[in-house]
């Protein structure tokens, strides 16, 4: 049997597919950037005193000169109507985990009725997109519609290309008329701005005179899941809510690890090459593809960028999978967990600081034990998750994610470091007071002549830890894959700019004590360990021991859920975190509160009430036809003389008698309302409504695995994930 008739056609259309044309892709060097308005296009079309003021804004934070922006934008148009563009939009990332672009025509009605392309520095530095329609958490009434958009010379404007045409995107910030940030950009602006201020003052008191702005950069590694659109368009779940609520688990899964850097299937390669060339032509430097360990999954990769950039790229990159799958006949799924029983989907965010002059900060060299300079660096990261461990849980809380923390592809949501056998060891010899060197890396010798000998990394990795050190960055692993990755680097460069800053304060105390730097260096840093290395974990991470050491032992947060997590951000703590260091005021991070946790609220309600639907209006008639016909059949049966039993006609009878009460108390707690305050709403979803969908879903699930395949109403496990 291959389902009902919906999923019948769906199989065959599949099936009988004939796959999209692939083409040879043109020269790297002529796609790369080819839709970008990079400083090379720049300095051909722009006079030599514009672009220099404008290079450097960009590449030494100098402020922004408004006065060539009509020159600039001069440029800027003609080069986009060279490449078809008749449209510009100031694209800006609202608080939706989205991207927002509103899109305004070059053309300018002339008064004999004539028409010319127009675009002045006027439009190109600020725009005004309504509002008052966008998450704000309380910062504008609804009838308060003014919102302003402000040109972010740093990310580069580049050209969507669509079948039906072209558009010059340019990159904004998005601000209320009152001047709070309504975005997710200006924080991270800000949270960049901060981090490197500090980090000049260590480096200052390092001796270094000439130092480069110190910028944060990041590499995100995007998983995903594919699945053919005929599938999805027979799934109200996937539809509407981006995950299964309903699905027995197939036959095989990801037991046999053989997908995992598998061959990649045919139809997904194609798919992967169109992605790429359209990423190169943006200027986004995808580097990796893969598939991943669970059926039907994949991943993306990138090369390092600064944040910012690397954050307008992330978003992009979404939107490119998305769309893209479309044309292929596939729906690309980032939802955290969109099958049941395996792997989910994360947003590995690596985050590393450097600069032009001293490099990656995080770097340790051959011999970390003598780095003070990196030893540092990578403390004021350490203290920095300690102290604000529950801040980077909430940084990633969403309904999504709550369904893979903690499980076997993602990491717990108790918030520890790891940092490799040599790492720990230096930091040991800190706390005892002296260092004396650096553990040997080693190397590898197979024996076997035809392999090479090569040097072995100084520790192996810990994939069960949320925040790891792997080599010259951190990995922060705990991130949800269909998250903006500017929440989390928002709150790590806040949290190293708190770090420095009390790295930076105690050093100037030791040396106006009379010490020399190299014992500043050292007296700063065993302070530093003694108070905060109990956040320093190498073990197994899922380990009950761990989950129970880490809370009643050093004092760590186990915020579970995104109910528990979502409320850090209203402790004093982290509004004078924020506010000292000015990322977000008191007013715009309450404003963060209230929009996430309503997020949160909205999400599982939005799937309790297709959970309801698709229960009553699918498999509840299902069953009760395979009974009907089950109960035919056996009597059938018995009038002429044989005789079954009538067991499998009990089991499904209970089966769909418990689901059906089970929906009606989800309905009925869907219906409460009379909620003090959202923190009670947010429980009241995660410890009552959530339950009440796993149960339903629990008797569903059994009833898939006993109701005739025919009548089965929805797309399966095994088509969703095998076929394609």
């Amino acid at each position: 049997m291959t389902g009902n008739s919906a999923r019948a056609q769906a199989v065959q259309t599949i099936t009988n597919r004939q796959p999209i044309a692939t083409k040879m892709p043109g020269s790297l060097a002529g796609l790369w950037a080819s839709d970008v308005f990079t400083l090379t296009k720049m300095k051909e079309c722009l006079p030599k005193d514009v672009f220099k003021s404008l290079k450097k804004t960009i590449e030494a934070s100098a402020e922004l000169d408004v006065s060539i922006a009509d020159v600039v934008a001069l440029a800027m148009k003609d080069w986009a109507l060279s490449k078809g563009a008749l449209y510009y939009a100031h694209v800006f990332y609202p608080l939706t985990n989205a991207t927002a672009e509103k899109h305004d025509g070059f053309i300018s009605v002339q008064s004999d009725g004539s028409v010319i392309s127009e675009f002045s520095g006027k439009v190109l530095v600020q725009g005004e997109p309504d509002g008052s329609s966008f998450p704000n958490g309380g910062i504008r009434s609804t009838f308060e519609a003014r919102g302003y958009t402000a040109w972010d010379v740093t990310s580069p404007a580049y050209i969507m290309t669509t079948d039906n045409g072209a558009t010059l995107c340019i990159p904004t910030v998005f601000i209320s008329w009152t001047g709070e940030a309504l975005d997710k950009k200006t924080p991270l602006l800000r949270a960049n701005a901060a981090m490197n201020k500090a980090a000049q003052r260590v480096l200052s008191l390092l001796g270094h005179t000439d130092i480069a702005p110190v910028n944060s950069s990041c590499g995100a590694e995007q998983e995903y899941f594919l699945v053919d659109a005929n599938f999805v368009s027979n799934r109200p779940d996937l539809l509407l809510a981006g995950r299964t609520l309903f699905g027995a688990s197939a036959a095989k899964g990801q037991q046999f690890d053989d997908h995992y850097f598998g061959a990649i299937p045919e139809r997904v390669q194609v798919y992967m090459q169109d992605v790429e060339e359209q990423l190169y032509r943006l200027g986004i430097p995808a580097k990796t593809r893969h598939n991943e360990v669970a059926p039907g999954q994949f991943e993306i990769a990138p090369f390092f960028e600064s944040a910012n950039v690397a954050t307008d790229h992330q978003q992009l990159l979404m939107t490119v999978l998305k769309n893209t799958a479309k044309k292929h006949g596939l729906v690309c799924l980032l939802h955290e967990k969109p099958f049941k029983g395996i792997n989910g989907s994360g947003k590995h965010v690596n985050w590393s600081v450097g600069n032009a002059t001293q490099g990656n900060l995080l770097d340790p060299g051959h011999t970390p034990h003598s780095n003070t300079q990196f030893l540092l660096f990578c403390g004021a990261v350490i203290r920095g998750v300690h102290k604000y461990g529950p801040l980077l849980r909430a940084a990633i809380a969403t309904a999504s994610n709550d369904h893979r923390l903690g499980a076997n592809e993602a990491p717990p949501a108790i918030m520890s470091v790891y940092l490799g056998t040599q790492l720990d060891n230096v930091f040991e010899q800190i706390s005892n007071g002296e260092i004396t060197g650096s553990l040997n890396a080693g190397v590898m010798d197979l024996g076997i002549n035809t392999l090479p000998v090569f040097n072995k990394d100084a520790g192996d990795r810990n994939r069960t830890s949320p925040f790891a050190f792997t080599g010259n960055r951190f990995e922060f692993r705990a991130v949800g894959s269909g998250q903006s990755v500017a929440g989390p680097l928002v709150t790590m460069n806040t949290m190293l700019a708190e770090s420095l800053t009390w790295v930076a304060d105690n050093l100037e105390s030791q040396l106006a004590k009379g010490l020399d730097l190299d014992a500043a260096i050292l007296k700063t840093l065993k302070e530093l360990i003694d108070a905060h290395g109990a956040v320093v974990f190498g073990g197994n991470g899922y380990s009950a021991e761990w989950h129970k050491m880490a809370v009643e032992e050093r004092g760590l947060r186990n915020l579970k859920t995104a109910a528990d997590a979502l409320p850090v951000l209203k402790e004093p703590e982290v509004q004078a975190l924020f506010e000292k260091h000015g990322v977000l005021s008191p007013v715009e991070l309450a404003s963060r509160f209230e929009i996430y946790s309503e997020q949160y609220v909205l999400a599982i309600e939005v799937e309790a009430k297709l959970v309801i639907s698709m229960a009553k209006t699918g498999i509840y008639p299902a069953a009760v036809k395979y009974l009907a016909n089950l109960a035919d059949t056996l009597s059938s049966l018995k009038s002429h003389g044989v005789e079954l039993g009538n067991e499998r006609l009990v089991l499904i009878a209970g089966l769909l008698s418990s689901m059906a009460t089970t929906t009606d108390k989800l309905s009925a707690a869907l219906a409460k309302h009379d909620f003090a305050t959202i923190e009670e709403h947010m429980q009241f979803c995660a410890q009552s409504i959530r339950p009440l969908m796993d149960e339903v879903r629990q008797y569903a699930d059994a009833l898939e695995g006993e109701i005739a395949d025919e009548l089965w109403p929805y797309p399966t496990y095994q088509e969703m994930l095998f076929i394609k």
